[in-house]
């Protein structure tokens, strides 16, 4: 009795052991090991998700994700075991499902080890060589997660926020030595980037602490609490106090130090070409972000076609509708002047916006039930965007759902500048970043049974902005609406994503400057100026993510279409919508392979 027990204790050690440790027997239970050993050491991205925030497991909501050098460095050598351990199980072996998640795990492992060895630095944000810039970083990213991310529902979480607020300093630190790693290695934001971002972190610390958001958000919240201890919630407000002008302020008055240095030494030169390698480093950037082997060059005249083709699309529709004697681009910048397309008699047009949108969700939700198998459970909800940020913000973007469900899907809205909203824009916009763009493809991944969490929440561009620029023309061709000037607002934005192959290419590859950008962009889309300069600065800073929208989008045009000729009348738009969605994001090559696998599938029916 005693031998067959301590065999089975040594037989439960020793899976114990290969499942935390080694090389786990089943190939699922490594996948699973490889995503919450890296969400296990991001608390930030433990929040994001939601699942254990304000519960008896919650170990991580009161500390922020830590971004130094020795960190990285152990991620690093991590990463190097995990894609040892990946390669040791047999492919051929695997499941179906399994097949996926290796092709998946084996390209995000990659990806880390290849961006790490172009030696421009430590790469904490991911597939930038620009961890602070005018459109996304610390300084805007981290206020923003203490708004959104951070639930505030009783005394414990509260507290937990002013412990976060405490960390600025030390994760401000650990960013700046970042930059310094970088500005060693010559890779330097232009000029332009740094002097937006300095206005942007001294508007940031211009309130008096008692007026900044970061402390007006927590007496907001300490305000529903139920039953509220007041002595406490008197204490905790000064304790807020005291972390944003003790941590948060300073923090932020070092980077401004920081960057005021750097701007004497930065340049106007815009591309990744000036790099070391810069050229190889745009080819990946491109591979990373479209999951393709397209060349620069060939995205670049991708683009020009494709410009062409929906500029002729929308000269027709224009010419139609009375508009004549200019080119699409003029003629949809006297568009959007005209003031029965915008918000300007409205006596409070922010909320109209947000009605607005509410209408058109409202009207989305009666009709995707015709195209699709699988809805989202989870709810959409509309937010605008907060003041602090909207200045640089686009126009509409979407935050995904806790995995929980506890924290809905939202669907941010710019209500900064009134003027550049259009209300021909405002369907395909809600489109793509709503129903059944962004909204569906992210909330039915996370709500998948039976495969990895890193499957439902790993993010391939191609594949999430591809789909969304997808829904656009969907919900065209499926008469969403039947409006012609919301037709040629969708149009704008596609034509607006062809532009970027071409603006992308142009900047990184062709050494376009800037302005030329800026002058090719405003020349085809007739987009406002702002809105164009502000796009422009954001590919920029963000090589090649840009091209992601229009190549995803092609690709899943191109296997609908497959899919329609192998199976002709048999072809059901529903299946091929479960098909691209039910299996969660993935490398452009991978859906093609699902999809060619599942019209086999079919004939044989």
């Amino acid at each position: 009795m005693f031998t067959i027990l301590s065999i089975a204790v040594l037989l439960i050690a020793v899976f114990s052991y290969k499942l935390l440790f080694g090389k786990p027997l089943k190939f699922n239970h490594f996948v699973q090991r490889v995503f919450y050993k890296s969400l296990l050491s991001d608390p930030e991205s433990l929040t994001q998700l939601g699942s254990i925030d304000n519960t008896i497991y919650d170990f991580h909501s009161n500390k922020l994700t830590d971004q130094s050098e020795k960190h990285f460095l152990k991620t690093l050598k991590e990463t190097k075991r995990d894609l040892k351990i990946l390669h040791s199980y047999n492919y051929n072996k695997l499941t179906y499902q399994e097949k996926i998640s290796y092709e998946i795990l084996d390209q995000y492992l990659n990806d880390i080890l290849m961006l790490h060895s172009f030696g421009y630095g430590n790469f904490l944000e991911i597939f930038t060589p620009y961890p602070v810039n005018q459109s996304f970083g610390i300084q805007n990213g981290l206020p923003e997660f203490m708004l959104v991310s951070h639930q505030i529902k009783n005394i414990k979480s509260a507290k937990h926020y002013i412990s976060r607020l405490l960390k600025f300093n030390k994760k401000m630190d650990q960013v700046i030595k970042e930059l310094e790693l970088r500005e060693k290695n010559s890779v330097i934001l232009p000029k332009f980037a740094i002097e937006k971002v300095l206005i942007e972190l001294k508007e940031f610390i211009s309130y008096p602490p008692e007026k900044h958001f970061l402390y007006t958000h927590l007496v907001e919240k300490l305000q529903t609490f139920k039953n509220p201890d007041e002595k406490e919630n008197e204490k905790l407000k000064q304790q807020a106090l005291t972390a944003i002008e003790k941590s948060v302020y300073p923090s932020y008055e070092k980077l401004i130090a920081f960057l005021e240095k750097e701007k004497n030494i930065a340049t106007d030169e815009d591309g990744v070409w000036k790099f070391k390698n810069g050229d190889k480093f745009y080819e990946f950037c491109l591979k990373v972000h479209t999951t393709t082997d397209l060349t620069p060059e060939e995205i670049h005249q991708i683009g020009i076609k494709e410009v062409y083709r929906i500029q002729q699309e929308m000269q027709k529709i224009l010419t139609s509708l009375g508009y004549t004697g200019k080119s699409a681009a003029d003629l949809m910048k006297d568009l959007a002047k005209n003031p029965k397309f915008l918000f300007l008699d409205s006596k409070d047009p922010k909320k109209e916006i947000i009605e607005t949108y509410e209408k058109i969700f409202a009207d989305i939700k009666d009709k995707v039930p015709s195209l699709f198998l699988t809805l989202p459970k989870k709810e959409l909800i509309i937010v605008a965007i907060p003041d602090f940020k909207a200045k640089t913000a686009p126009p509409a973007y979407y935050q995904s759902p806790s995995m929980d469900g506890k924290r809905p899907g939202m669907f941010f809205v710019n209500t900064y500048d009134i003027n550049n909203v259009t209300k021909f824009t405002m369907p395909t916009l809600a489109y793509h970043e709503g129903i059944p763009g962004h909204h569906f493809q992210v909330t039915i991944a996370l709500e998948l049974k039976d495969i990895p969490t890193l499957r439902k929440v790993v993010n391939f561009t191609s594949y999430i902005e591809g789909w969304a620029l997808y829904t656009e023309q969907l919900a065209f061709e499926y008469n969403f609406t039947d409006d012609p000037y919301a037709n040629l607002g969708r149009l704008q934005m596609e034509l607006f994503r062809a532009v970027r192959l071409v603006v992308d290419t142009g900047i990184h590859y062709k050494k376009w400057s800037r302005q030329k950008a800026i002058d090719y962009m405003l020349e085809n889309t007739g987009m406002p100026k702002a809105d164009v300069v502000a796009e422009i600065e954001r590919y920029i800073v963000l090589p090649g993510q840009a091209c992601s929208y229009k190549i995803g989008m092609m690709k899943i045009l191109e296997l609908r279409e497959k899919m329609k000729k192998e199976l002709g009348k048999n072809f059901d738009i529903k299946i091929f919508h479960d098909i691209v969605l039910k299996n969660g994001a993935l490398p452009l090559t991978t859906l093609e392979k699902v999809i060619d696998d599942e019209i086999i599938r079919l004939k044989k029916r």
